[in-house]
């Protein structure tokens, strides 16, 4: 589907502009959305230079949604009863579903590298699992630092450890899982190979 990643942007955009409004704290939605804006916008102004495979937009599409609703409630309280209460937990899990799906874009850096021919497989899957390491450390002691910055409610929202001395630590796993998972798709797909060409 040709333009599958224009809806996709569409759908987003209408989705963030109706979440933008009153969300549970303008602090929070703000340290929650300039980064999922960044991302958005620096792949509208990169699409016509490099077109990713749909399903590399669907899988980084995954991570804004998310995220953006994130942002929307503070992540610790999204209405998310029915999962927890699934798999046993009193804890809110959003938060490690959207850490899983930052591992997602370890799927578009492969695709990057390999459809530019700048590297071989095992260098390209390395690298997009390192690069999504990085970003879950940097992305941690950035929480950190804000949530010292702020203080008060806000730095505990945007925090969101909900009292989990290990919460730093397992963020950053669910985050390396997510890309493990996104490259075994990859491998299993190959678009590089494909026919199909942007």
């Amino acid at each position: 589907m040709k333009r599958f990643p224009i809806i996709l942007a569409i759908i987003y955009a209408i989705y963030w502009t109706v979440l933008a409004i009153e969300p549970v704290s303008r602090a929070v939605w703000w340290a929650e959305n300039i980064p999922a804006l960044a991302v958005f916008i620096f792949l509208g102004a990169t699409y016509t230079r490099f077109r990713f495979s749909n399903t590399a937009y669907a899988l980084m599409g995954f991570w804004l949604f998310w995220h953006t609703m994130g942002g929307h409630y503070t992540f610790a309280n999204v209405p998310f009863d029915w999962f927890n209460s699934l798999i046993g937990s009193e804890r809110n899990h959003f938060d490690r579903i959207g850490h899983f799906s930052v591992g997602f874009y370890a799927y578009p850096i492969a695709e990057y590298l390999l459809r530019k021919r700048l590297c071989g497989p095992v260098l390209a899957t390395l690298f997009a699992l390192f690069s999504i390491m990085a970003v879950a450390c940097g992305y941690e002691i950035i929480e950190w630092w804000y949530a010292v910055q702020e203080g008060g409610d806000t730095g505990i929202e945007f925090l969101g450890s909900q009292g989990d001395v290990w919460d730093a630590q397992k963020d950053m796993l669910l985050d390396t899982m997510g890309a493990l998972t996104s490259l075994g798709l990859y491998h299993f797909i190959r678009p590089d190979r494909s026919l199909y060409r942007h």
